[in-house]
């Protein structure tokens, strides 16, 4: 796994061919329990690498179409599972408990529910007020410029426009993790106001 801009936060990647990016999963780092967000499979070096940071004891999926290596994680760990309110009735994996909008799901880790995008209240994740993790909703198709899931993906994009505007008005966002494509490690508020001014 790669550390990212903290020292509590590690990301391992996935190549997709059909759409020429990453999908990228993260690593939070902490005393009371190590969360992993939309785990992908782990090659052996990254899940060693795991195993010296502290192993696994919770992991949150964004959306339903992340659950990804989820069931093989909880399967050899035990990890207790979190996902998506607005997903409750047919998510695909089991989870021990539901995120709902403005949830703090661990000090520090505040979830924010989004609508429109093209699963039922996608979370975002806002970490100690300056690091926003996503899932689909946003992207990063070019380095430094964040864009909007395309129009055909969507639910409905008048909702989904609402989620980008209303995360773009959190304040002092520094980094953004997307789920798919580039990273943005630094001036995250500037680049989401960018996204909600070409929407």
């Amino acid at each position: 796994m790669k550390q990212l801009h903290r020292k509590d936060l590690f990301g391992w990647s996935e190549f997709n061919e059909e759409r020429n990016l990453d999908f990228h999963s993260v690593l939070w780092v902490r005393e009371e329990g190590n969360v992993l967000i939309d785990p992908l499979p782990m090659s052996e070096h990254d899940h060693d690498h795991l195993q010296h940071l502290g192993g696994v004891n919770y992991i949150i999926i964004t959306n339903s179409d992340h659950c990804r290596a989820t069931e093989q994680i909880v399967n050899n760990t035990g990890a207790l599972v979190f996902g998506p309110a607005g997903e409750e009735d047919r998510f695909p994996v089991f989870c021990d408990r539901w995120l709902h909008d403005k949830e703090e799901v661990f000090p520090g880790l505040v979830a924010y529910q989004l609508h429109g995008s093209k699963t039922t209240g996608e979370l975002a994740l806002l970490l100690e007020h300056h690091t926003l993790i996503m899932g689909d909703l946003i992207r990063c198709h070019i380095g430094g410029e964040l864009c909007l899931l395309p129009d055909a993906k969507l639910v409905d994009k008048h909702l989904a426009v609402k989620s980008v505007k209303r995360l773009a008005e959190l304040p002092n966002i520094t980094a953004v993790l997307t789920g798919d494509g580039w990273p943005i490690f630094s001036h995250g508020s500037e680049a989401l106001h960018r996204l909600a001014r070409s929407i």
